[in-house]
């Protein structure tokens, strides 16, 4: 589908990628890693065609289609959300426009036996399978599923764009992706901008797609939960693992492993030959010998051993000094801007050495509560009051906005910076990978990881004992990551962290505070405990849970023993019909795969070619993917019914 010959890519005299070569297969699930400035996104733009190689080259088949995701975009402003997510269905409202011409103009016309009007016809019918194949019948059904997948609610359909975040603008991006159901998705750092459960959505959506997947993410679990083949990028070559990320953790560590013993054994080897021949190159009697030795260096196939990357942060925060055993004391605190309430009723003790995760949809309240804690903003009701000797070190999620981009990296340590600490800046910097010309590179070059350690660096300037900090690994490669929450077990402070970031909670956090509905709820257990608990496995069970229905309390599904007898009438036959769909659309697929079978036999043994043939055999697949698509979407009507 996508094939990479001999990618090799330079600036000046320094190589970023060197006769890179590998494939994208139809239907491959491919995790790309590897370090902060590796060149994996690069990798994606020269795919998309916005970057051009030095040498070799990207070929992409011809039916290939691309759907890329940056890390960031230019999101428009100008409509509602319903209306700009409906543009993934251009194409669709363009055909939509030519059926309806069609139509009309068949209808006004009487010449049936004409060449015109069966070519009328021929058009509106390719027109129609077209619409079809698009997914034109469901389009308002997949737009409505995929928001609330998103995390979006119903009531925000009509909200103009304007009105949203970035990151949730970002997500109205990835829906309009998703929905072009394109051959390939290129998704560059998807689960940024994405909560807890949102990820998880797309988890699901992903596995399941028809197409090829190739992404970037330092989201270990995500990795291991949608990919089957990883491709690490490192000092300029590829390698590529057809198992996912974790797996690609063990056997790079055993091929590692490996090449270094044969290696070691070779030189060995080497060592001793070469010893031999100069011991007796000048002896007559050994003459043959050594010509033999020599021989044999000559025709040696060397091993060589790739180059390990073993650059690495170096986090170590200081000593935290003492407070109070109570941090923050959270009492019926709430907070509302102008008429919209965020939340109400938070109400629990921050304790000297905690570590704390403060999880929830977006929009609900964890940011708004982290600001409160260092005082940015003020409760609308309610108070939280810091204990003794609290000194906070902040970790904003929007770096962009409180970094000067002028500022050389170095400047920004330098102005904040105070006392004997100004004297250990550069060791600072270069513990955070900022070295020789590095630290004279301004914020605004510095990449989306870059600016992540820049930030993180500048909390080592000051002996903090509260640590906020506000989706932290966002940015941040793999290794980064485990440094930075191997630093934050390590703290002897307190610590609470925004993050959506499983692996990352894992292990640090032993307390949950989720934000929801307009309320925070305590859970006294890890990040697996909580999700346990919350039974979040998928969010197509949120996405029931939060459906309006009737019910005694405004909001609440009636559970199946509340259901009256008409309920549970309706639900049964709703579940006869979309099991009778279900099987439809599989009966008529076992008839298109046994059709398509029989070409595929005719095509092994045919000794000409015959046109006619193989237009049907395109629309025979063709067919055979739009009752994927209409299977697909049965199934999970079905799966969502029965679940209840």
């Amino acid at each position: 589908m996508i094939s990479l010959d001999n990618l090799s890519i330079s600036y000046g005299g320094w190589t970023l990628f060197d006769g890179i070569s590998f494939m994208v297969n139809p239907k491959d699930r491919i995790g790309l890693v590897g370090k902060n400035g590796a060149g994996k996104t690069t990798l994606l733009r020269t795919i998309t065609g916005e970057q051009q190689p030095t040498e070799g080259a990207v070929t992409i088949n011809g039916d290939c289609t691309i759907g890329y995701l940056p890390q960031q975009m230019r999101v428009a402003d100008t409509t509602s959300l319903i209306a700009e997510t409906a543009k993934a269905f251009e194409e669709v409202l363009r055909i939509e426009a030519d059926i309806e011409r069609l139509t009309t103009e068949i209808g006004s016309r009487t010449d049936y036996e004409s060449e015109e009007y069966a070519e009328l016809i021929h058009r509106l019918n390719d027109c129609n399978d077209r619409y079809h194949i698009l997914g034109g019948d469901t389009r308002d059904a997949d737009i409505e599923r995929t928001l609330l997948g998103l995390g979006f609610k119903r009531t925000d359909f009509e909200r103009p764009t304007r009105e949203f975040s970035g990151g949730w603008r970002m997500r109205i991006e990835l829906a309009k992706l998703l929905l072009r159901r394109p051959s390939i998705f290129l998704l560059d750092e998807p689960t940024n901008h994405l909560d807890i459960e949102s990820i998880q959505w797309l988890e699901e959506y992903l596995k399941s797609y028809n197409g090829a997947v190739l992404l970037i993410s330092h989201d270990r679990a995500f990795l291991d939960n949608v990919t089957n083949r990883t491709i690490e990028i490192s000092l300029g070559k590829a390698y590529d693992y057809k198992v996912p990320y974790s797996k690609y953790v063990e056997l790079r560590a055993e091929r590692r492993a490996q090449q270094m013993a044969a290696y070691e054994n070779q030189q060995r080897l080497i060592e001793k030959t070469e010893e031999f021949i100069e011991k007796f190159r000048y002896k007559p009697t050994k003459s043959n010998q050594v010509q033999s030795r020599i021989k044999q260096l000559e025709k040696l196939d060397r091993i060589e051993v790739d180059e390990e990357d073993l650059s690495r942060l170096n986090i170590k925060f200081p000593p935290a000094p003492r407070t109070g055993q109570i941090v923050a004391d959270v009492k019926e605190v709430g907070k509302a801007f102008d008429t919209k309430r965020i939340f109400s009723g938070a109400e629990f003790v921050i304790e000297r050495g905690q570590k704390i995760a403060l999880v929830g949809r977006n929009g609900e309240g964890k940011t708004t509560f982290a600001r409160m804690l260092i005082g940015e903003l003020e409760p609308t009701e309610g108070e939280i009051k810091l204990g003794a000797n609290v000194n906070i070190g902040y970790y904003a999620q929007n770096q962009d906005d409180l970094m000067d981009g002028e500022f050389t990296v170095f400047d920004t340590l330098d102005r904040v910076a105070v006392g004997d600490i100004r004297t250990r800046l550069r060791d600072i910097l270069g513990a955070f990978l900022f070295r020789g010309e590095d630290i004279d590179k301004k914020v605004k070059v510095l990449s989306g990881g870059e600016r992540s350690r820049l930030a993180m660096a500048r909390l080592m300037l000051e002996p903090y004992n509260l640590l906020i900090l506000d989706e932290p690994t966002n940015h941040m490669d793999m290794r980064s990551k485990d440094i930075l929450k191997s630093a934050l077990q390590k703290y002897d402070g307190t610590v609470v962290v925004v993050s959506h970031d499983r692996e990352f909670l894992d292990g640090l956090v032993d307390r949950i505070y989720e934000f929801r509905d307009g309320g925070v709820r305590e859970y006294l257990g890890d990040i697996w405990y909580f999700l346990e608990k919350r039974k979040v496995e998928s969010l197509q069970e949120i996405e029931y849970k939060d459906r309006p229905a009737t019910s005694d309390k405004a909001g609440e599904m009636p559970s199946a023993g509340k259901m009256t007898y008409e309920q549970k009438k309706e639900q049964e036959k709703q579940l006869r019909k979309l099991r009778k769909a279900v099987e439809s659309v599989e009966q008529e697929l076992a008839e298109v795969e046994k059709e398509i079978a029989e070409y595929d036999n005719r095509f092994a043994t045919a000794t000409e070619y015959n046109a006619d043939d193989y237009t049907k055999y395109d629309a025979l697949k063709q067919r055979y993917d739009h009752l994927m698509h209409e299977w697909e979407k049965a199934s999970y009507e079905l799966e969502i019914t029965e679940q209840n």
